[in-house]
């Protein structure tokens, strides 16, 4: 809830969603407010939330000196201003590798070890290493925890208990979990689903 995903243009996706719902805001490139080349996850603050939901009905060719014009810059300023989380794990070019990435995000654990996925390519460790890398822009280690984050964030807000889905993802203890989750986010895992849970109150209409 209250979370958005960056697309710049002309990046290759598939959008799969599971009982949420969605605005979508199309900008052209010459406009995009952000320069990252990678997609991204942002923070939707309350404001840019009810600006999305304003510019639903605005029409394409929109007046640009009048209010949907005014809209439309105010938009684009906050999404310039809009911080990212980290929960996105891209996916590399490399085939095998990619192969590894998927099977993991389908069963996510956070004690699968570097040095099991370079032996499944055939790589020494220091290769395994530079390639996964060159492949996503981010270490293993720094990769592995953003993709088990993205798994625990949807476990806790279908009801999932804080020690359930720690242990599903391999954590030594609740505690750990907490720790790592309170360290990338900000708040521990139960003021996020109660937040969470506060603004889907607040509002039905999610972004």
């Amino acid at each position: 809830p209250y979370s958005g995903v960056w697309l710049p243009a002309g990046k290759r996706h598939r959008v799969r969603m599971n009982g949420v719902s969605t605005r979508s805001l199309y900008i052209e490139p010459v406009a995009a407010p952000r320069p990252s080349p990678g997609c991204e996850v942002l923070v939707v603050s309350p404001l840019l939330h009810h600006l999305l939901l304003a510019s639903a009905n605005m029409p394409a060719l929109y007046d640009e000196s009048g209010r949907d014009g005014a809209l439309a810059q105010l938009l684009l300023y906050e999404l310039q201003l809009a911080p990212s989380l980290p929960l996105f794990a891209p996916l590399p070019q490399d085939p095998e590798l990619a192969s590894l990435c998927r099977d993991f995000l389908a069963q996510p654990h956070i004690r699968s070890l570097p040095e099991e996925w370079a032996k499944q390519l055939h790589r020494s460790q220091r290769t395994f290493n530079r390639l996964f890398r060159q492949q996503t822009g981010m270490s293993f280690a720094v990769w592995r925890q953003q993709a088990s984050l993205m798994a625990a964030v949807p476990r806790l807000l279908s009801g999932s208990s804080v020690t359930r889905t720690a242990l599903e993802l391999g954590y030594d203890s609740p505690g750990a979990f907490s720790s790592m989750f309170r360290k990338v986010l900000g708040q521990s895992p139960t003021a996020f689903v109660r937040a969470a849970t506060r603004q889907e109150e607040e509002s039905p209409d999610r972004c």
